[in-house]
C-alpha cells in the first residue's frame, strides 16, 4: 500500500466532497448522489492521507445485459482529488474494491470509463465491452469488465 494512504468503508454522503469538485464539478451537489447509494449492498471505499479523504469509490450490485454472471457489481464514482491524482490512490482504491468483491465471491466486476480514464482501467487489466457510448450531461464512455478470482 501506498505510504501514509488508508483505505477504509465510508458512508455514501462522505463521497461527495470528492465526487462533487472531480465528476460533477460547476454541477449541483444533488448530481453527486447515485441511485444505489443508500443499499445496504452498496459499498463505498474512501482513501484517506493524513486523516483527509482525497479518493473514493462506489460498488453496487448491478447485472449488465452483456453478461451471464449473476451477483455482479458495478464501480461508480472513482474519485481522487486533482491534487492527489497520478500518486496511485486510485489504483488502490480499485484493488482494494477487487479484493474486498473477491472476498464475497463476486464473479465479475464492470463500470463505465470515461474516454480520459480508458488507459487506467487497461492498465489494471479491464476489458472492453462493446462499443463507445454516450452518458447525457457526462460524455462519451466504454463498458469496462473484469473477471475477479
Amino acid at each position: 500500500m501506498k505510504a501514509g494512504i488508508l483505505i477504509q468503508a465510508i458512508e455514501a454522503a462522505s463521497t461527495h466532497v470528492v465526487r462533487h469538485p472531480v465528476l460533477r464539478k460547476g454541477r449541483p451537489l444533488e448530481s453527486c448522489i447515485f441511485d444505489g447509494d443508500e443499499l445496504t449492498s452498496t459499498l463505498h471505499l474512501g482513501a484517506y492521507l493524513d486523516e483527509k479523504l482525497v479518493g473514493v469509490l462506489s460498488a453496487y450490485e448491478k447485472q449488465h445485459p452483456a453478461f451471464d454472471e449473476k451477483n455482479t457489481y458495478q464501480v461508480r464514482g472513482v474519485a481522487v482529488l486533482e491534487t492527489h491524482q497520478t500518486n496511485g490512490i486510485g489504483r488502490l482504491l480499485m484493488h482494494s474494491i477487487e479484493r474486498e468483491l473477491s472476498r464475497k465471491k463476486v464473479p465479475l466486476l464492470w463500470l463505465n470509463a470515461r474516454l480520459s480514464a480508458v488507459p487506467f482501467y487497461k492498465n489494471l487489466g479491464y476489458k472492453v465491452e462493446g462499443g463507445v457510448f454516450d452518458l447525457p450531461l457526462i460524455g462519451p464512455h466504454y463498458c469496462y469488465y473484469k473477471t475477479l478470482p
